[in-house]
């Protein structure tokens, strides 16, 4: 899924790899991976005031839209985060392998400790499909804010509940790591030989699941 962004809002302007090296302060590793699997970023879009129509909000006056080319099949999430840390906005990543498409962006906000630091959660991403397959149209919003909220929210697979974005995305990390402790405790139930620890832990796995239930039901909007 890729979004059908207004033409006023185009930029097109291709990003050195070695610039994100620099504002990201990349190491050996991470400059290997972008190499390996970065074939071309270009800053696509820019959403903004002017070039939406939209306000801006307190705390997003504009968003970016980077274009990445890859190489490979997968794409490392520390090259989304080395992006991420240099680019100081926030920014939703259209990815395009052969003809395949897909839309990633993570929740990025000022840090309530430093307004010159930004804090950037786990990544969401839409299913993948034909890259000609016509963009979505953009959700309607009232201001640059809302518009980040409504994309972000299209990402995200989970049915929402009535929360603000940022107790969302909470509960879509939360549940994303419960649902890696499920996996790890079937793990070890599968491997386990004895009949008590058996047992035991398959009352930790039901617990686990019933965890995962209530947080895919859960409402953290007043936590």
């Amino acid at each position: 899924m890729l979004f059908a962004y207004p033409k006023s809002a185009q930029f097109g302007r291709v990003i050195p790899k070695s610039k994100i090296y620099e504002h990201a302060g990349a190491n050996t590793a991470l400059k290997d991976l972008f190499v390996a699997q970065v074939d071309q970023i270009v800053w696509k879009y820019k959403l903004a005031p002017e070039t939406t129509n939209l306000p801006a909000a307190k705390s997003i006056t504009e968003i970016q839209v980077f274009a990445i080319s890859l190489k490979l099949a997968t794409l490392h999430s520390d090259v989304l985060r080395a992006i991420d840390r240099a680019i100081p906005f926030p920014l939703i990543f259209e990815i395009a392998c052969v003809s395949r498409s897909q839309t990633i962006a993570a929740f990025k906000r000022p840090s309530s400790s430093d307004s010159a630091k930004w804090v950037v959660s786990d990544y969401f991403a839409s299913e993948w499909t034909p890259s000609n397959t016509p963009r979505t149209p953009l959700p309607v919003a009232l201001d640059i804010a809302s518009l980040y909220d409504k994309v972000l929210t299209a990402l995200m697979p989970e049915p929402l509940v009535e929360e603000n974005l940022q107790a969302r995305v909470g509960r879509m990390e939360a549940i994303k790591s419960k649902e890696l402790e499920v996996g790890r405790i079937k793990g070890q139930l599968a491997r386990e030989k004895q009949y008590n620890k058996k047992v035991s832990i398959n009352a930790a796995l039901r617990l686990a699941k019933q965890e995962l239930a209530q947080l895919k039901v859960a409402d953290f909007s007043n936590e």
